[in-house]
């Protein structure tokens, strides 16, 4: 029989009285039995309290309960992270813990300032991991008294201090001087936090450590030069903060080092020759920098390498240069770097390469065969000018699951076989020329969330059926050559829908309410006819409608207004007849507030890369577009103080134009021209501090052009173009003296007035048929389409000509 050891038996004892007994210790026993139960604690008991495997997911817990944990003065080891603790550091007690070396409070919720004096007594500690909170406030400076700590974890906080950003950058040189203290400091972490102002050369007194993370901060200038002092760095992670200047030249001397990332920062000048030192690099990363100068050859020599991220820079390749590489890639991107000619051959040697990026650079030639055998599962090769038809075998991979080749010259039909690409979740095949049917067999890939076949000569009238095999969230199939129906073969959840640029026709089928996570439908510049169906307006998710040019008939039903999230919409066509209804322009819910955000959860982490810049997306997210529009009782658009453009042109308005114009304090572009407007133009226009561009042409407006403000700048002829009785020093037509200019009491009357009429109304831009409005706006978003054989010769303002989104 062998004996239990006392010890061992004592401890688990103790901590099972701890943890049966914590409710009382919290908050539920008065205070003498807390103090009792306190005197359990066995002082000369050197204790590991761990536990994590007890709460893990299964229950919240305040943190008033850590405060009894706090009085066993005989604790070494304390480890609560990954629970579900919520609530401030209790004031009392942790600096009792003088005894202990290893302090995790990691992957919780815990808020409020990191308690800089308990902290400070904790003269013992090793071990410090507060990552994954929500602890905010500046970087306590008595952390760098702690003489023995060899491990600082506090990323993914909201450390900043609340200070401005000069202050906070001397505050945190000050504690980087401390830290210069910690001769023992082998881990430094600080990864997104809010910290800013200078790395100072102090940093390079931590003659021990082996991993600083700075990324994700707010860190600017230049990297101190004494970092190279480190020779035992083994990771240095400075990525995404506002660094500037050139690498450090002497980087090359931290021999040690196996991951540097310096990318999506400022840096310049070229890539340091001591760097092909880092015989030991596993990954490099310098994307997104300023960086100029020729790719070394000798990067592709280090036998470590795995990964290597020179895109996004003005670094340039050297066409001529033979590679043989001696690394063996997994991720590897040239994004921009000046490749010409066919995809390089060498590349087909690295077998073990998974994501490849060699976009934006001016590549030709057919895709290569040799491409199709690899187990690539990111593919990148978008904005090049690569050409022919795709090869079949592309798509019988099993690993393919991002595929982007938009903006190149590939041509002929879809393969048959795409739907063979089981686990593809992005497919972007726009701008190029494909032509003839989609493949029924796309719809088997049941995992496609993305899929883009927009600009290309696509045609058919048959869509694959999409709806219950594929959850698909964004499909783009605008600017073909599609007919029939439109389409509704989609998933419930799908929320982008483009179909604009084809040759839809019938009407709008009723069963679109399907469709019911719609937050973007795009229907424009087809031949839709019909009235707007009512069932159209039960997609209560949806933010964009733009059925523009099309030949909808009937008037805007007051049902519209229940679409509450609307926050761009455009009705523009001829067809369309009556009044704007009063309650459609006062509940519109989304245009007074933003609605909520309502994020894609997209299952691919690398979306954000390749769509930053797609649609005016980021991570699948409409920009937000705000809209301060107080609600009133007329329907007055003086009151959407936040609209940026205006653009009421080629329809059939007539009446006066609105003095509450004047009251868009914001507006910089205002269109009316194009209409039958008449009487004076309001002087309340000089009070548009923001108007750059004012055109009320082919009008039969009279009287004098106000003068005064930004009036006096809105001098080009075009713009009054077809008025006859005008005048004034912007057209160089005098005005007769017995005709002065609109007086401010004519407008005030005309508030009262209906604020146009309407015979048949085409609104092109923002408000009512299009309403484009922000403080983060969409430019071009719209064009109004003008009559093909009445449209004026001059050019109309930047901001009115289409662009896709």
């Amino acid at each position: 029989m062998v004996m239990a050891n006392p010890s061992l038996l004592l401890e688990s004892l103790f901590i099972l009285s701890i943890i049966f007994l914590l409710p009382c210790l919290s908050s539920s026993c008065p205070e003498y039995q807390k103090q009792a139960l306190l005197q359990l604690s066995p002082p000369s008991l050197p204790l590991i309290l761990h536990f994590t495997p007890w709460i893990h997911g299964t229950l919240f817990m305040p943190s008033n309960l850590l405060a009894p944990l706090f009085f066993i003065r005989s604790l070494r080891v304390l480890d609560l992270s990954q629970n579900s603790i919520n609530g401030q550091i209790p004031a009392l007690g942790l600096a009792n813990l003088s005894n202990l070396v290893h302090l995790d409070l990691s992957w919780n919720s815990i808020n409020g300032q990191i308690p800089a004096l308990r902290l400070s007594n904790l003269s013992n500690l090793v071990h410090l991991d507060l990552r994954e909170n929500g602890f905010n406030g500046s970087i306590p400076s008595q952390l760098f008294q702690l003489k023995y700590l060899q491990y600082l974890d506090l990323g993914y906080n909201l450390l900043e201090g609340g200070l401005s950003p000069k202050v906070l950058g001397t505050l945190i040189k000050q504690l980087l001087h401390k830290v210069g203290s910690l001769q023992d400091l082998r881990m430094l972490d600080l990864t997104s936090n809010r910290l800013s102002g200078e790395l100072p050369e102090e940093i390079g007194n931590l003659p021990k450590l082996q991993r600083l993370s700075l990324t994700r901060n707010k860190f600017s200038n230049g990297i101190p030069s004494s970092i190279s002092y480190l020779r035992d760095l083994e990771e240095l992670f400075l990525a995404s903060n506002s660094l500037s200047m050139e690498i450090p030249s002497d980087i090359g001397n931290l021999s040690n080092l196996s991951y540097l990332t310096l990318g999506k920062n400022k840096l310049t000048d070229g890539i340091p020759a001591s760097m092909q030192k880092l015989n030991k690099l596993y990954l490099l990363d310098l994307e997104g920098n300023l960086l100029t100068g020729e790719i070394p050859l000798r990067l592709f020599h280090f036998k470590h390498l795995q990964f290597l991220h020179l895109g996004g820079n003005n670094l340039t390749w050297n066409n001529n240069m033979k590679i043989v590489p001696k690394c063996l890639l997994s991720r590897f991107s040239l994004r921009s770097c000046g490749l010409q000619g066919e995809i390089p051959k060498w590349i087909s040697t690295q077998t073990s390469l998974y994501f490849l990026d060699l976009s934006i650079n001016q590549l030709h030639g057919p895709f290569p065969q040799w491409l199709t055998k690899m187990r690539v599962s990111y593919l990148i090769l978008s904005h090049n000018k690569l050409s022919g038809s795709l090869p079949t075998a592309l798509f019988r991979s099993s690993q393919l699951s991002i595929l982007a080749l938009s903006h190149n010259n590939f041509s002929g039909d879809l393969p048959e076989n795409i739907g063979d690409a089981m686990v593809l979740s992005f497919l972007m095949l726009d701008w190029n020329n494909f032509s003839g049917p989609i493949p029924q067999s796309i719809s088997q890939i049941s995992g496609l969330e993305f899929l883009d076949l927009s600009s290309n000569r696509l045609s058919g009238n048959i869509f694959p059926v999409f709806d219950h095999q594929v959850n698909m969230l964004y499909a783009d199939f605008s600017s073909n050559q599609f007919l029939g129906k439109v389409p509704t073969t989609f998933h419930s959840n799908i929320e982008t829908l483009a179909l604009g640029g084809n040759k839809f026709s019938r009407a709008l089928p009723s069963n679109l309410t399907k469709l019911r996570n719609l937050q973007r439908l795009e229907l424009q510049d087809n031949n839709i006819s019909g009235e707007l169906p009512n069932s159209l307006l039960q997609i209560s998710y949806l933010q964009v409608l733009n059925l523009r040019n099309n030949s909808l008939q009937g008037s805007i039903p007051k049902t519209l207004s229940n679409l509450q999230n609307l926050r761009i919409l455009d009705l523009s066509s001829r067809n369309l007849t009556g009044e704007i209804p009063e309650v459609f322009l006062n509940n519109l819910i989304g245009m007074i507030e933003a609605p909520p955000k309502r994020t894609s959860q997209t299952s691919n982490s690398v979306a954000p890369l390749l769509f930053s810049s797609k649609n005016s997306i980021t991570e699948f997210e409409v920009k937000e577009l705000i809209v301060n529009w107080k609600k009133s009782k007329q329907a007055s658009l003086g009151a959407l103080k936040a609209l940026k453009m205006l653009n009421l042109s080629y329809n059939k308005l007539f009446g006066k134009i609105p003095a509450s114009l004047g009251d868009l304090q914001n507006v910089e572009g205002l269109d009316l021209s194009h209409n039958k407007l008449s009487g004076p133009i309001p002087t309340a226009f000089t009070e548009l501090q923001q108007l750059t561009i004012l055109d009320v042409s082919n009008n039969k407006l009279i009287g004098r052009i106000p003068i005064g403000g930004q009036m006096n700048t809105m001098a080009d002829p075009n713009f009054y173009a077809n008025n006859n009785g005008l005048c004034g020093f912007q057209i160089h037509v005098p005005c007769p003296r017995d005709l002065p200019p609109a007086s401010k009491l004519q407008e005030n009357d005309n508030k009262e007035e209906p604020w146009i009429l309407l015979e048949a109304v085409e609104i092109g831009y923002p408000i009512g048929f299009l309403l484009t409005i922000g403080i983060i706006f969409l430019p071009g978003y719209f064009n109004p389409s003008p009559p093909s054989n009445n449209r004026r010769r001059h050019h109309h303002p930047h901001w009115l000509i289409k662009q896709r989104i």
